[in-house]
């Protein structure tokens, strides 16, 4: 395996206890999508990352199948400093030159501040997103206010932070073991590197309590505009084919034909998400002269299109797709279907509707030749790029 240009590394080892939820924060539903899912689509469909990796807590595994499915992932430790330390321990054989480091807890991450990280760390060992202190600042005696503290050289830290993967690396091994630290910048200062600060985003403001889902689901909603958009796709029959239908594999005599696996739903659906947010088509993204993606899994199509949506801080509420054919019969696999297309999106099954139908022996599809598809997705997006 080569090595990777940029890792993300998604800190999601936390047991939420503060959210007061039974479910871990970083799995609980914001904006219709488990809050980790939000930032783990803004930073794998980032073209300059190729790679992320989840760092979940001790029997977290099935909490984060469900909200992202089969992803590159590793057990953490008891502290941040310790799950992370453990994540640079699984990329350390095969190192990335650079690794952003991002707490699964503040979920509405842009590409924007992902760019000013990657541009700072072209001249910097370490880059962190930050905002101006607002507020008075004033130390208290018990319930007595105390001295002003001026505030022109404080900033508030957010993550994701970004490193040169040896700086990182070396600043944890040399770190006491005894010592815990707040984030991964404060263990780089104290070997002496400097990081460079960079604008941050007020939509990256932490989940930490109750409240705070609140506060996130109306940064989440304000100033977002409701989209559809439509999907069609089309594929024929051929022998010898497997017939892969919403990332299922269904039994038939024939397959469809097409340069990846020829799923027809899962095609239509990525070119109605696509379509939400005026990205093209799916041919756009994955061209068929393109040998890198014969025989491909449509699924990966699907969640490209859905982390185009997400980098643009925005939430996928709802898929509808119809099929067109006259075999097989698809009421058998139908809630598998939806299942799987939810897994995909990192929706619940609620949020997908499957539907089929004939076309009375009419055209192509009455006459066997072939499949289509129709889809429609709704979408929530901010009203303009987030900055």
């Amino acid at each position: 395996m080569g090595q990777a240009r940029t890792t993300a590394l998604i800190v999601a080892a936390g047991q939420g206890v503060r959210a007061g939820a039974a479910t871990p924060k970083q799995f609980a539903l914001l904006g219709g999508q488990p809050v980790i899912a939000h930032s783990y689509h803004a930073l794998a469909s980032h073209p300059a990352i190729d790679r992320v990796l989840v760092v979940i807590g001790e029997g977290q595994q099935q909490f984060l199948t469900a909200a992202l499915g089969a992803v590159d992932c590793v057990t953490g430790g008891a502290t941040r400093r310790e799950s992370v330390r453990n994540g640079l321990n699984a990329l350390a054989l095969d190192a990335p030159a650079k690794i952003l480091v991002h707490d699964a807890a503040r979920p509405l991450l842009s590409h924007a501040v992902i760019d000013r990280l990657l541009a700072a760390l072209e001249h910097h060992h370490a880059a962190m997103p930050v905002l101006p202190v607002a507020d008075t600042l004033i130390t208290a005696e018990g319930d007595t206010a105390g001295d002003v503290v001026p505030r022109e050289t404080l900033c508030r830290v957010q993550t994701p932070q970004a490193f040169d993967f040896a700086t990182l690396y070396d600043a944890h091994r040399l770190w006491p073991a005894t010592r815990e630290a707040t984030d991964d910048a404060q263990m780089v200062r104290a070997m002496g590197t400097d990081v460079h600060l960079v604008r941050g985003d007020l939509m990256l403001e932490k989940i930490t309590t109750a409240p705070d889902f609140h506060t996130a689901e109306l940064r989440l909603g304000a100033a977002m505009q409701v989209r559809s958009a439509q999907g069609f796709d089309v594929h024929r029959f051929e022998a010898g084919k497997e017939l892969w239908l919403g990332g299922i594999l269904i039994p038939h005599d024939k397959g469809l034909s097409g340069h990846s696996d020829a799923d027809v739903v899962l095609h239509a659906i990525t070119d109605a998400v696509l379509g939400t947010i005026g990205a093209g088509d799916i041919g756009l993204h994955f061209p068929p002269s393109d040998p890198k993606w014969r025989g491909a899994a449509s699924a990966q199509f699907l969640q490209h299109a859905a982390g185009l949506v997400a980098a643009r801080g925005g939430v996928i509420d709802f898929v509808d797709v119809t099929l067109m054919c006259e075999a097989p019969k698809i009421g058998p696999h139908r809630e598998a279907v939806r299942a799987k297309i939810a897994e995909i999106l990192a929706l619940s099954t609620d949020a997908v509707s499957v539907k089929a139908t004939t076309t009375e022996r009419l055209g192509f599809t009455g006459r066997g030749e072939g499949m289509a598809a129709q889809a429609i997705a709704t979408v929530r997006v901010p009203m303009r790029p987030l900055p």
